[in-house]
This record gives C-alpha cells, sequence and structure tokens, in this order.
C-alpha cells in the first residue's frame, strides 16, 4: 500500500465509524421514541431490550452505510482540499481518479457485503427483530394498581383498593372479584386492610387480607334451593394467590412472520413471485372456464300439450304441476339473475386478483431491493468524493449539511419509487431504481466538475459570474443604442 492510499484511508476510516455509529443512534432512539409506550413499563429486564437494540441496529444498516459512505468521503475530500493536500497531488501528476481509488475500493467491497447482509442476514434480523418487538408490545405492563380504580389486567380478577400506602405493599378497603370460573360476579372478597408482595421469583402475586367477608353465590345449588341462597365467610386472616404469568415475555412462533416479503432472501422472494403469477393464471382461466355454463345461447319454449296420457294419473299430475312452473318463469328473469351471480363471482375473482397483484408488486420490489440498497453505497461515494473535492471544506461542517441533504432528496426519491410501483404507475423496475438512477446522474456531473477544477461552490465564482454578467449587458446596451 503506498502513502497516498494511507493518507486518503486514515483520514476517511475515522469519520466512517463515527457516523455509522450516530446514524445507527439515531434510528434506534426513533425506535425508542415511537414505541416508548410499549415497551417500557414491563419489568421485562435488560437483556430483552439489548437483545431488541442489536437486531434493530442490524436493520439500520441498509440505511446508515449509504449516509456513513457520502459523509465520510465529503469530510475526507474536503479535508485534502482544504489542507491543499489535492493541489499538491494534483501538481505531482496523480488524477484524481487515483486518489479515488483507495476509498472507491472500499465502497465496492461494502457494496458487496451489503448485497449479502440484505440476503442473508437482513431478514434473519427482521425476523427476530420484529418478533421480539411484537412479544414484548403484547406483554402486559408491570402490575401497577391504583387508588379507587378497579384493576381488571391480572386475568380472571378485577381488584379495587380505596387507600394505597406509600411502601407500595400496605393496602386499605379491598375489594376482589374472581372471574376465574367464568360464571359472573358469584365470588366477592372484602377485606378491611390487606398486604400486597409477590412470591417464587415474582411468579405469584399474594394478597394477604384482614378482617374481611367471603361471598359466593352457589353456583351448584340443586332445583330445591332458592336463587338467592349464597355462602357467607367471615375471617380474620386469609391469602389470595394470582399468578402473574400474564406479565412473562412470551415467545411467538417465528412461522406466523416468516411470509413476510422483508423476512426472505431473494430465492424464496422468486420463488413467491412464480407462486403467484401461477396462481393469478390459474385464476383467470378457471374464471373464463366457469362462467361458461351461465350463458343462455337460446331458451326452447317447452311443449305443455307433451302425452301424459301413458303416465299414471298421479305422476300426470306432478308433471303437469312441474311444467306449469318452470313455464311460469319469464326468460328475462333467468338471464338477468344469471347476470347477477356472473357479477357477484366476477367482482370476488377481481378481489382476489387485485390482492395477489399488490403482493405481487411488494415481493418484486423487495426482491429489487436487496440490490438498490447494495448499490446505494457505490452511488453516494460517486456524489460524496468529487464533491468533497470541489466544496475544500473538512470537518462537521459543510459536509454534514450537503450530506444529510442528498441522503433525504435518496431518501424521499425511494419512497416515492416505492408508492408509485404499489399503486402500478410505473414499473417495479422504475420504481425501484429511480433513486439510484438520478442520484447516479448527479454524480457523475459533479465528478465532472471536479475534474475540470471548477470553481462551483466558491463566492469568487459567482462574483466573477456576475460581474461577466453585467459586463455583457452593458455592451449589449451600448450597441443596441
Amino acid at each position: 500500500m503506498r502513502k497516498i492510499d494511507k493518507l486518503v484511508l486514515n483520514a476517511f476510516w475515522g469519520p466512517f465509524v463515527l457516523t455509522t455509529l450516530i446514524v445507527v443512534f439515531i434510528f434506534l432512539l426513533r425506535l425508542v421514541l415511537f414505541y416508548f409506550a410499549d415497551l417500557f413499563g414491563k419489568d421485562l429486564g435488560i437483556f430483552v431490550y439489548l437483545e431488541l437494540f442489536f437486531y434493530f441496529s442490524l436493520i439500520t444498516l441498509p440505511l446508515a452505510l449509504p449516509l456513513s459512505v457520502l459523509l465520510s468521503s465529503l469530510m475526507t475530500f474536503g479535508k485534502l482540499g482544504e489542507n491543499f493536500e489535492l493541489t499538491a497531488l494534483k501538481s505531482a501528476g496523480i488524477s484524481i481518479f487515483r486518489v479515488f481509488r483507495p476509498i472507491m475500493i472500499v465502497a465496492v467491497l461494502l457494496s458487496g457485503f451489503m448485497f449479502w447482509f440484505n440476503n442473508v442476514a437482513m431478514p434473519w434480523a427482521n425476523l427476530k427483530g420484529w418478533g421480539l418487538l411484537y412479544d414484548i408490545k403484547t406483554t402486559k405492563t408491570t402490575l401497577n394498581i391504583k387508588e379507587g380504580i378497579f384493576y381488571s389486567d391480572l386475568p380472571g380478577y378485577a381488584i379495587k383498593v380505596a387507600k394505597k400506602y406509600p411502601d407500595n405493599k400496605t393496602l386499605k378497603s379491598l375489594i376482589i372479584y374472581d372471574h376465574t370460573h367464568n360464571d359472573g360476579n358469584r365470588h366477592v372478597t372484602l377485606a378491611d386492610s390487606g398486604l400486597m408482595y409477590t412470591m417464587y421469583n415474582k411468579k405469584y402475586l399474594v394478597f394477604e387480607l384482614f378482617n374481611g367477608k367471603d361471598y359466593v353465590e352457589d353456583a351448584d345449588r340443586g332445583s330445591n334451593l332458592d336463587a338467592s341462597d349464597l355462602a357467607l365467610h367471615h375471617f380474620k386472616k386469609s391469602k389470595i394467590v394470582m399468578s402473574l404469568d400474564a406479565f412473562d415475555l412470551h415467545k411467538t412462533e417465528e412461522s406466523q412472520f416468516a411470509h413476510y416479503e422483508i423476512m426472505r432472501n431473494n430465492i424464496q422472494l422468486q420463488a413467491d413471485e412464480d407462486s403467484l403469477r401461477r396462481t393469478m393464471r390459474i385464476m383467470k382461466t378457471g374464471f373464463i372456464r366457469s362462467i361458461g355454463p351461465n350463458f343462455m345461447y337460446f331458451h326452447k319454449p317447452i311443449n305443455q300439450s307433451i302425452n301424459v296420457v301413458k303416465n299414471t294419473k298421479w305422476v300426470a299430475g306432478r308433471l303437469k304441476k312441474g311444467l306449469a312452473e318452470k313455464t311460469a318463469r319469464d326468460p328475462m328473469d333467468i338471464a338477468i339473475q344469471q347476470v347477477q351471480n356472473m357479477q357477484t363471482f366476477a367482482q370476488t375473482n377481481l378481489t382476489s386478483l387485485e390482492t395477489r397483484q399488490d403482493k405481487l408488486k411488494t415481493t418484486r420490489l423487495e426482491w429489487h431491493k436487496k440490490f438498490t440498497t447494495s448499490l446505494a453505497i457505490l452511488v453516494m461515494f460517486l456524489i460524496g468524493a468529487p464533491l468533497g473535492a470541489i466544496i475544500k471544506k473538512g470537518g462537521f461542517g459543510v459536509p454534514v449539511v450537503v450530506a444529510v441533504s442528498f441522503f433525504i432528496l435518496m431518501y424521499i426519491l425511494t419512497q416515492q419509487g416505492d408508492k408509485m410501483a404499489k399503486e402500478g404507475k410505473v414499473l417495479v423496475e422504475i420504481g425501484a431504481w429511480i433513486s439510484n438512477g438520478l442520484l447516479t446522474l448527479i454524480g457523475m456531473y459533479f465528478l465532472k466538475i471536479a475534474l475540470n477544477d471548477s470553481r462551483l461552490f466558491e463566492s469568487d465564482f459567482y462574483r466573477v459570474l456576475w460581474e461577466r454578467l453585467k459586463t455583457w449587458k452593458m455592451r449589449r446596451q451600448k450597441y443596441s443604442s
């Protein structure tokens, strides 16, 4: 490795690693803020949250790496230009492509890694991350009984306390409805005071009650008992033990989420596309074949003078009745009914086809994303490297503003392309590649300017351009007069 390569790479790796960590942190912070109410207050333990953040850190990499390459390229070549090192290299006869080469090789390697990541690691991270997030969201919050309000998050019980002391253990005036048998409000417990605590590593909740009454309506009473009969039990001390299993984190089977497009690799997406196309083809063929019997090409009048003499009187009477019912129906009514049946059948098939068509577009779009998000790293390098050489500003000032602007542009173009592709306004290929295509053209334009040593982003350039424009305008006015 030559000194020039070490110079460029040493200036590149620091901003790249730092930017990647910052972007991943920002997206994790966005996740926490968006799902704050669902994530916290459930006493799940630090390791569950660390696992969740690990999976979503992997999920954010396809967005973080293009921005990191863009910003670090801008800062690297902006710093080289600001310190006149880039000018010295050009003066020594070294082309700008040679200066770009080490980071370009890194960008190519990162692009190849990102394709593998999108095809192998990303589906796994999506399956684990979103599955764990769903489990956390469906887990009940930590036990929090408030004064004067019935608490019903414990399955099978409704609990109300008049006063809860600061130790979160001593309670005053309790009412507990036992609904564990699903027989209504047949079992009610009243207590003057009580203690609330957990046991067996928070597996069970215990209410130790004092000076109360236990009312149990007789659910198994016989027919000889009055409907108002109930059992009343006075107690000085009693215990009610409740399971806290509902507050534990329950793992959902991953197979329930595995059919989503973001959780499948390219081979699986291609198989899904082929299956959807085959299903749609079978549905269309089946619809065409099934509507044939509904067409009535002619209506043959029924001859009411049919000879029924050969039959017995009982058969003849029923034949005449059946013929009368058939001839009483107007052919137009039959045709209208057939048309209505066909319309209903066609609408059902159309809805089913549209659903599969939407899923087909989403599947194809996800297949293309495996490539577009990988090549976005090269596109961002193509913009960042020449733009840094043009701006000639290092640090986190101008490069950050420019990088974030182009990242937002890439994000907007990607989202709009996906939206138009899913709505059928453009081809899926166009919607998937429109962002990379437009940004590549912008990068080629910046590369052309960098090769020509243009001063596009310097104030002197616009000042000289303005003076030339004023001089040209004055000459034109002089000649016209």
